[in-house]
């Protein structure tokens, strides 16, 4: 049996096929937007940007929008620290992301080695980089996932981390046929929920998901910038993300309602990005 049917009865939750259909069309509007004719990657590479700098806010490295887009085109450095380390390892992850093309599909175990490598480069010593945790070693981020009495949301260990990664093989191995947004919101979750490695969960968790959307056709220019608004959602996307651990279908659909609204208003941002390339601004 596939995993499209199981993934098929997710989108029809409460809810959620409302999201897909929002989402696709968006992204269906911004696909046709006029400076995707011929500036197409000028567009991909200042949302590429833009990404990388929500996602590092996101994982509590903030740093000014205009030196990730001077570091992104190595005209400037961050610190050397570990907020540097993780804002770079943003940049290089989201960057990659867009390179995986089918190899996330092929070679789901090795697309994510990769993208943890870039990631938590600087953070983790060099024989880390790409390696799931050991059986008793902890997860280093995801301390903002709490259940509903405020308590961390633990991280898979042993068998069940080694099982869920079995699961996210699979779903990266979905059959094209099955809603690209659902796959890419579970891919998501099942990262930045399992937390597999010590560190750089949750840049690799948006890295893969943006490959995800990318390659399956929902976002194919690259330019939808959903990672923005996941960070003005403030605490609503990490309790979320908690609600999906917890499991059960309304977590579940909670999460992929979340994330559609996501994609939908990354969609928006990205036609700013492709208006002001129009406009000569970059």
């Amino acid at each position: 049996m596939t995993v499209s049917g199981p993934l098929d009865r997710l989108a029809e939750l409460p809810g959620v096929a409302d999201g897909v259909a929002r989402a696709r069309e968006a992204c269906t509007e911004l696909r046709w937007h006029p400076a995707l004719r011929r500036r197409t990657e000028q567009a991909a590479a200042e949302s590429r940007v833009r990404a990388a700098h929500a996602s590092a806010a996101l994982a509590g490295a903030r740093f000014p929008l205009d030196l990730v887009r001077d570091v992104a085109r190595g005209a400037a450095t961050f610190p050397d620290d570990p907020a540097g380390s993780t804002a770079l390892g943003a940049v290089r992850a989201t960057a990659q992301a867009e390179a995986l093309g089918t190899d996330g599909r092929r070679s789901p175990v090795q697309a994510l080695a990769r993208l943890h490598t870039l990631a938590a480069a600087g953070l983790l010593a060099d024989d880390a980089l790409g390696r799931p945790r050991r059986a008793g070693q902890a997860a280093r981020d995801g301390a903002d996932l709490l259940d509903p009495e405020g308590r961390p949301v633990p991280a898979p260990d042993g068998p069940a981390l080694t099982a869920r990664l079995a699961g996210l093989s699979g779903l990266l191995r979905a059959p094209a046929t099955a809603p690209a947004l659902v796959v890419a919101g579970l891919v998501h979750a099942e990262v930045a929920t399992a937390r597999p490695f010590e560190a750089g969960n949750q840049v690799v968790a948006r890295a893969l998901c943006r490959a995800v959307l990318v390659e399956r056709g929902l976002d194919p220019t690259a330019v939808a910038v959903w990672e923005q608004p996941l960070l003005a959602m403030g605490p609503r996307y990490p309790v979320t993300l908690a609600g999906y651990a917890g499991g059960g279908a309304d977590g579940v659909a909670a999460w992929l309602r979340l994330f559609a609204e996501a994609v939908v208003d990354g969609a928006a941002a990205g036609r700013a990005v492709c208006d002001a390339v129009l406009a000569g601004r970059w």
